[in-house]
């Protein structure tokens, strides 16, 4: 099995998200998973410019490390995304990649891949943010497993409770059980069900604009 881990942080790998991340990856490798992690700092993923070229030809046109990034993320099983909580959202570097991301949503392109959320916050609100990227992994076909969240303003350093570290680890486990085994994400499915309709037929409405992903869904997704 290969997990993509994206980091959203201008921290990257020195920061409390990383930290956490690296525990989830840990529980990963202990089941053979085979792990890489992609931070995302600032420029490496520009904002989305809304020019709709990847809608019509399946590639975004900017010159940076978005298309790479989403290449590797399609050769892997899983994705795990980790964000800091900033302003009871993801960071701007997380919400960069995500918006980058309109044409997966479109094609529902991440369907059948595991995935899992880790998000770290000063003092708290983490569960929406959690949800949120769940949200995001279910849109966009995938098979939300779990989440791990901590508020960092009372812990010194990177030492997390025990109990956030067990079920950090649990969930780097958790991930590699769920693809291993062929698990469905039940509680996702009505969500993911009723948004794929809702990209079907926006994708046939604008079939004339967005020829790859008109082409793409009767190819790929049974459109008739």
């Amino acid at each position: 099995m290969k997990i993509i881990s994206i980091v959203g942080s201008p921290k990257g790998s020195a920061g409390s998200t990383a930290a956490l991340l690296k525990i989830v990856l840990e529980g990963a490798q202990s089941q053979g998973a085979k792990t890489e992690t992609i931070t995302i700092k600032g420029g490496e993923v520009k904002p989305c410019r809304a020019c709709d070229v990847c809608h019509k030809t399946g590639v975004c046109p900017q010159k940076d490390g978005f298309n790479a990034i989403k290449q590797k993320v399609m050769e892997a099983d899983a994705l795990v995304l980790a964000t800091p909580n900033y302003i009871s959202h993801v960071s701007a570097q997380m919400k960069a990649f995500l918006d980058r991301c309109c044409g997966v949503v479109h094609c529902i392109g991440f369907q059948g891949k595991y995935g899992a959320s880790v998000v770290t916050s000063g003092g708290g609100d983490e569960e929406p943010i959690a949800d949120y990227l769940s949200d995001f992994l279910a849109i966009t076909g995938g098979i939300p497993v779990g989440s791990v969240w901590s508020a960092m303003g009372q812990i010194e350093g990177y030492n997390f409770p025990e109990d956030t570290r067990k079920k950090a680890f649990l969930l780097g486990e958790n991930l590699v059980v769920a693809w291993r085994d062929k698990e469905t994400a039940h509680a996702h499915e009505p969500r993911a069900a009723q948004y794929r309709e809702r990209m079907r037929s926006l994708v046939t409405w604008r079939k004339e604009e967005w020829p790859f992903e008109y082409k793409f869904w009767k190819e790929c997704r049974g459109l008739k």
